[in-house]
């Protein structure tokens, strides 16, 4: 049955009429193009600093970006008031795409992904060599969260006037891993901040690290006019530091040198969302040796075709050994 005639004009289209009396719902999106851009300094509860022509701004995430959500490092869109006044909030309507991704997981049991840190270029891993005593197991994850996101390692050895680093630094001499050992003298003195600043110079580096370790101690000394959080002690029974740092947040270097991220002290380091496959990418030598590998192969059983590759003189065995042993992390916890 026709409804409305065989030749209907605009007249005769009856329209509902809007009892709420606003604009109709539509699934069209601003698209923002005169947006500010910005880098993301921390997150706090819903409200995100962003950094925006050199002035921190608050901003919070728009309703359209739905479940995603931004991070320190990220590049984002921002919209609204940008003065950065006192009581005044803008508005991220888009978060640009990433080059790197730090994430984790609570354990390796736990499906859910954290990501910890975008748009960074390193991850500095820092170690104590004593109080506490150093955790190879989570050295070890950090680095496979660190090639599988996209960054490039640094080992940051703090403490060495308690304990000498040759016999931590022997476990990832065939790494390749440039590193910087650190003791509390220099940390007071100056000279400590002076050689780990050389190697962050003109990159966005993450710091992370176990709690008691040091971290926000050096990123103190790395940045003393942004002074964090009080440092904390170690407990004397369980061996373990005290979260100083709760949430992360991003700081220049002075004479733009460079961002440090400092991060809250983790107690572990979940790896569910790794795929073995990403971390082969770390080693340059040894990729070029799976391409006779069985499919979906784990790089560590009967049929992998990387031995055949050592075996033929391509590469060294420890570095393969290293590859293995990076992979094995997945499936040990941290304690082991």
């Amino acid at each position: 049955m026709r409804r409305y005639g065989k030749n209907p004009d605009e007249d005769d289209i009856r329209v509902r009429p809007n009892r709420k009396g606003n604009r109709p719902r539509t699934n069209i999106r601003p698209k923002h193009e005169d947006a500010a851009e910005g880098m993301v300094l921390t997150v706090d509860r819903g409200r995100l600093t962003v950094l925006i022509d050199g002035r921190p701004v608050t901003a919070m995430k728009a309703r359209e970006l739905g479940r995603k959500a931004a991070v320190v490092g990220d590049r984002v869109a921002v919209v609204g008031d940008l003065s950065g006044k006192k009581d005044t909030l803008a508005r991220i309507v888009r978060i640009e795409g990433r080059t790197s991704v730090l994430r984790r997981t609570a354990d390796d049991d736990d499906p859910y992904e954290r990501v910890v840190v975008a748009n960074a270029d390193q991850l500095a891993v820092v170690t104590a060599l004593a109080d506490p005593e150093p955790r190879p197991r989570m050295i070890d994850r950090c680095l496979v969260a660190a090639y599988d996101g996209g960054l490039s390692p640094l080992l940051v050895l703090t403490k060495s006037d308690l304990a000498p680093p040759d016999e931590l630094l022997a476990l990832y001499g065939d790494l390749d891993i440039p590193y910087v050992v650190t003791n509390r003298e220099e940390l007071a003195n100056g000279d400590a901040a002076d050689r780990v600043r050389e190697q962050l110079h003109g990159k966005v580096t993450a710091f992370v690290g176990h709690s008691g370790v040091g971290k926000t101690t050096l990123v103190n000394a790395l940045v003393p006019e942004d002074r964090r959080r009080t440092t904390g002690h170690v407990n004397a029974v369980t061996g373990r530091g005290r979260h100083t740092t709760t949430s992360a947040l991003a700081l220049p270097l002075p004479d733009d040198g460079g961002w440090v991220i400092d991060t809250p002290g983790v107690r572990s380091f979940g790896l569910h969302h790794v795929d073995p496959s990403r971390v082969i990418h770390a080693f340059p030598d040894l990729e070029p040796g799976t391409a006779n590998c069985p499919r979906a192969c784990s790089h560590d059983e009967p049929d992998c075709a990387l031995d055949a590759w050592v075996a033929e003189g391509h590469a060294d065995p420890a570095r393969l050994y290293s590859l293995r042993r990076l992979l094995a992390t997945r499936e040990r916890r941290d304690g082991d």
